[in-house]
């Protein structure tokens, strides 16, 4: 337990001071998803590594992931999954489609018919191991990859997908998964 406490601790402390370097100003560019994206290379398991604090996740404790699959019709299956505090997962199952002339790098997702968010993808990965998913307003925000933890230069590239775009990391939640 003290062990835990301490890695927490000293998680905190270097995040908090890596955020007090780079928060931005205020923002005055409007956000910027990537110039395009391959579907393809994009669909399959993506863990969260980071996000901003949800009402929706607000159960979640650990093990966060998003699986994206392509639906018969073209658009987005979307299984997000977490662990709850008492061990059992909790799973929401949803349906994206492609924003018109956006190159794949923007789409809408529903979850809860007929609401639906924006999902911009505004870093990524050339070799697509890591991805930050933001919205318009910078209210959402998600640092994704293809494994359960990212190294530190891979994360810190992510972080300054997100500053780059207005985005302020100081609020950023980072996740716990299990290896």
């Amino acid at each position: 337990m003290l062990k835990t406490i301490t890695l927490c601790s000293a998680l905190l402390i270097s995040s908090a001071s890596w955020a007090a370097d780079t928060t931005p100003t205020e923002p005055t560019a409007p956000v910027r998803s990537v110039a395009n994206v391959d579907l393809n290379r994009y669909l399959g398991l993506w863990y969260e590594i980071a996000k901003f604090p949800m009402y929706f996740q607000r159960n979640c404790v650990a093990d966060t992931t998003a699986n994206y699959s392509k639906n018969p019709d073209g658009s987005v299956k979307v299984i997000n999954r977490c662990r709850k505090e008492s061990g059992e997962f909790d799973q929401a199952e949803g349906k994206a489609t492609v924003v018109d002339n956006t190159q794949n790098s923007q789409l809408k997702v529903s979850f809860f018919w007929p609401f639906k968010s924006d999902y911009w993808i505004i870093g990524l990965d050339t070799d697509y191991q890591w991805a930050v998913v933001g919205n318009p307003n910078r209210k959402y925000l998600w640092i994704l990859s293809r494994t359960p933890s990212l190294p530190e230069p891979a994360l810190q590239a992510a972080q300054k997908a997100a500053t780059e775009q207005g985005y302020d990391l100081r609020q950023l939640d980072y996740t716990q998964q299990q290896k």
